[in-house]
């Protein structure tokens, strides 16, 4: 394997434990968390997964560029390394 590859896919799975790894983020609002407190104090459960939904969609955004980068920069390698084998035939 190719040692940018290899340093590529490193930094994609220690990324990819950062993100699963976050348990208890600060990604909500000041109202988004009173609402959150105020229904599980009156026995609801809509505040349970509130946190991790907010965390998914800030994380939405980051995951679609990295993978639409990945993809350009895996064919412009492949287009360079073309380009420089017909250079040398």
């Amino acid at each position: 394997m190719n040692k940018q590859l290899k340093y590529f896919l490193l930094l994609l799975v220690i990324g990819l434990l950062l993100f699963v790894g976050v348990n208890e983020a600060s990604a909500q609002c000041a109202m988004c968390k009173g609402v959150g407190v105020s229904n599980l104090e009156d026995g609801g459960n809509a505040g349970i997964g509130l946190n991790t939904g907010i965390m998914y969609l800030f994380m939405t955004p980051y995951c679609i560029a990295m993978i639409l980068g990945g993809y350009w920069w895996w064919n412009n390698r492949k287009i360079e390394r073309e380009d420089l084998l017909e250079m040398e035939g």
